[in-house]
Formats: structure tokens, C-alpha cells, sequence
């Protein structure tokens, strides 16, 4: 049985920011994503920007997966200002910036997505486009 959905179209409002909820990278890991994925990064320079994409990603996806969200239609204007180093603790937030009905029974959500630090300065930041059932 599966859970039902908590989050639609009409229970988002433009202006509403929504913790995405916390995550770090430690040594191990941006170690072994850098050797995998980013051959040739200096781990001592932080958490390179994939991983950083991909720590969203992951805060983005938990958060949603009770949200009546059909469809991820786009991710734009991805922003990478600084590469946090290994450990330290990133907040993600959602600004809901606009919404557009479309029909009867479903509705695109456009979203400012940030990455902040343990000091609130931005990491990274995107803005999204998604399909959300309406009631």
C-alpha cells in the first residue's frame, strides 16, 4: 500500500519557502565520488560541484516523494558559488516564485531551490519547473 499524497498544486503558495532538510558529505565520500566521478579533483578544494548537485538531488527527492508532483519538467539556471569543504553541514530551501494552472486537474510549480552552508552563505542554487495534480 502506498502513502497517500500529502503536498498538491492548490497547498503550495507563491512566497512559501520549504526546508528540504540538511545533509553533509564527509571525507569518504567526496573521496570516493571525486575518484569515480571528478578524476583529477584536489579533495582538498571541497565538495566538487557533481556532488553538490547531487546532494540536492537527493534533499529534492526525499522531500517530494509524498508531494503530488507528476513531473520534474525542467532544472535551469543551476548556480555554483563555492565548494563547501568535506563535512560541512548544507541546508536546501524551496521558494515557491510562481504557479500556473493548467486545466482541471494539474498545475506547474516554479521553485527557487538553495543550497546554503553552516554560515548561510549560498552554495547552490537552480530553479525548478514541476507538474502537480490539483484535487
Amino acid at each position: 500500500m502506498t502513502e497517500p499524497l500529502h503536498v498538491h498544486y492548490e497547498d503550495l503558495s507563491t512566497g512559501e519557502v520549504i526546508p528540504l532538510g540538511a545533509c553533509a558529505a564527509d571525507g569518504d565520500m567526496v573521496a570516493a565520488f571525486a575518484e569515480k566521478f571528478v578524476p583529477g579533483w584536489d579533495v582538498e578544494g571541497g565538495a566538487p560541484d557533481a556532488l553538490i548537485y547531487a546532494l540536492w538531488s537527493r534533499l529534492f527527492g526525499e522531500k517530494a516523494r509524498g508531494w503530488a508532483q507528476t513531473k520534474v519538467l525542467a532544472i535551469d539556471g543551476l548556480r555554483f558559488m563555492r565548494n563547501p569543504p568535506t563535512g560541512e553541514l548544507l541546508r536546501g530551501r524551496m521558494t515557491v516564485m510562481g504557479k500556473d494552472p493548467v486545466g482541471d486537474d494539474k498545475g506547474i510549480v516554479i521553485a527557487q531551490h538553495d543550497l546554503l552552508d553552516e554560515g548561510g552563505r549560498l552554495v547552490f542554487s537552480c530553479l525548478t519547473r514541476a507538474v502537480f495534480a490539483r484535487r
